[in-house]
């Protein structure tokens, strides 16, 4: 199952613990956008799956580049929020704990994939990277100049395409990126390329521009993407169960 997920950062899913550090609700929509667009990603799949109509996610440009698209659009989102965190103080212990729900959902979606495709299940997906790439980014790359993080973020992209070797082709090792082959898994966000778009996104809101843009008043119109990008995770653990369920439902009804 192609899986782009909500690229979610550790300040996300619950209102700030203090007053004093605002809400970037505009960021908050943003993510809300990508989960509209994975949301109606992912039903297109469960017809797929159902055999109610005729698609090739794992093929067809049409739906791999969406996939792409929507997966780097999460991890950009990813990447301002750590920006976010860290010039509002952030604390270690807030970020770990966040971190724990993001691995334990992970934990979950490979149990839940195993269950459902045996051969192809998901040993690190999206939620997997987003917890390494956060470790990553939080500790190891977020205080780094700008520029050597939009540089960084361009070798990331860059790697998966000029190295490749066997040696990374396993289960316990494909979590790098540099495969000659992607694996038999339904969902597969290694380190590399994917770590480039949550570097871009931290280098891309420490602009002033970006970050005065992304702090201004949000349209209330807008309002229920911001409500959904604040609960990114939650959203993205239920949305799956309820559609392949409620299809499942509709189905022994007989009305499909």
């Amino acid at each position: 199952m192609p899986d782009p997920v909500p690229g979610t950062d550790a300040a996300a899913d619950a209102p700030p613990a203090r007053a004093a550090t605002p809400r970037f609700d505009r960021l908050d929509a943003l993510r809300g956008v990508a989960m509209v667009w994975m949301t109606a990603f992912h039903f297109c799949f469960d017809l797929s799956y159902f055999k109610l109509i005729l698609a090739d996610f794992y093929r067809d440009p049409f739906w791999t580049w969406q996939r792409s698209a929507i997966v780097s659009l999460f991890l950009l989102c990813a990447g301002m929020g750590q920006a976010v965190a860290l010039s509002q103080g952030q604390t270690a212990d807030r970020f770990w704990r966040r971190w724990g729900q993001i691995m334990g959902c992970a934990l979950l979606v490979s149990i839940g994939s195993w269950w459902m495709f045996p051969r192809s299940f998901i040993s690190f997906g999206v939620l997997h990277g987003m917890a390494l790439m956060l470790i990553l980014v939080r500790f190891g790359f977020a205080r780094l100049p700008t520029a050597a993080l939009w540089a960084l973020g361009a070798v990331a992209i860059a790697l998966p395409f000029l190295i490749a070797h066997p040696f990374f082709d396993t289960r316990t090792t494909n979590w790098v990126g540099l495969v000659t082959h992607k694996p038999l898994t339904e969902d597969y966000v290694p380190v590399l390329p994917w770590l480039g778009p949550m570097l871009w996104g931290c280098a891309l809101m420490r602009a002033a521009a970006v970050r005065a843009w992304f702090t201004r008043p949000l349209l209330p119109a807008l309002k229920p993407l911001s409500a959904m990008g604040r609960w990114s995770l939650s959203y993205y653990m239920v949305h799956q169960p309820v559609m392949i369920g409620a299809l499942m439902g509709a189905r022994q009804l007989g009305w499909l």
